[in-house]
């Protein structure tokens, strides 16, 4: 088991001890796909953890974009987050109802507006809930909060930034989604994508770096992960998923393994495959 880490990834244990601490917010950002048939609001409405407030990452997003869950306007950042009492001086910690799965990108999220005091629950609700951890399915009582946000622009790439990347070659970029989704094998779960991947993009799936109960296995594990994707863990990095939700969990790993210059591509592939002027690649 790797120590825990306020800023990356903290265990179960850790919460545990922490759980009463003054300064501790906790945050539900559960999120499925249409297909996994699961309602976040309503699970977490029935269980959370003690003092959880839900992150809605569909409703804190820019909804004036027609891309899924973008990266919402600072201004609504700042609002959705004071009225769920998280600001200043806070010490996040964040999970979902899949072990490791949305949570990531809500990290990402604070992470970009400059907020480090934030780590994901390694295993999540599941790895808690298995060990007997209590849960509660009162709402919390909130009280405003001020948070100070500092944008870290450097932290999200757009189109035209991934499009640049791909000719010249000065970031690696790593797709999460899976290897028959990557290699262009599957149709895409959004219609209307074409199949395949980012052209001199490399595959590193999101759940080839989790155990099987949901944690993340260890930065020496993971980082031999990526090598063995061809990555070069010298070079900066942008991550791309489906959108933008997976390739999270690959900025999490790599800043577990000390590497931090990485940024998440916020479009990804419901943006990328829109596109038909976009050059795309299938195969290896």
């Amino acid at each position: 088991m790797p120590h825990s880490d306020p800023k990356t990834l903290v265990s179960t244990d850790w919460l545990a001890k922490h759980l009463k601490d003054p300064d501790l917010r906790i945050l539900d950002a559960s999120w499925y796909l249409p297909d996994m048939n699961r309602d976040a609001k309503a699970e977490y409405d029935a269980a959370h953890i003690p003092g959880a407030r839900f992150f809605d990452i569909d409703e804190i997003a820019d909804l004036r974009s027609d891309l899924p869950h973008m990266m919402p306007p600072v201004e609504k950042f700042m609002s959705r987050v004071r009225a769920m009492g998280v600001g200043d001086g806070h010490q996040i910690v964040v999970y979902d109802g899949m072990g490791l799965f949305s949570a990531a990108r809500v990290w990402w999220m604070f992470r970009l507006m400059g907020h480090k005091d934030i780590a994901v629950l390694d295993g999540g609700l599941p790895k808690w809930q298995a060990e007997g951890h209590p849960t509660e399915d009162m709402p919390p009582v909130i009280r405003d909060r001020h948070m100070t946000v500092t944008r870290q622009a450097h932290m999200v790439k757009d189109v035209t930034q991934v499009a640049a990347a791909s000719k010249l070659g000065d970031y690696e970029i790593i797709d999460a989604r899976g290897a028959e989704r990557f290699r262009g094998e599957v149709p895409e779960p959004r219609e209307g994508l074409r199949a395949g991947h980012i052209p001199n993009s490399k595959n590193v799936p999101f759940a080839t770096l989790l155990n099987a109960d949901g944690t993340m296995k260890s930065p020496e594990d993971t980082r031999a992960i990526f090598e063995a994707a061809n990555v070069n863990l010298d070079k900066p990095a942008i991550l791309s998923c489906g959108s933008g939700v997976t390739a999270a969990i690959l900025a999490l790993a790599l800043e577990r393994q000390g590497h931090d210059r990485h940024a998440v591509y916020d479009g990804s592939w419901s943006e990328w495959g829109m596109y038909s002027d976009l050059k795309v690649e299938t195969g290896e």
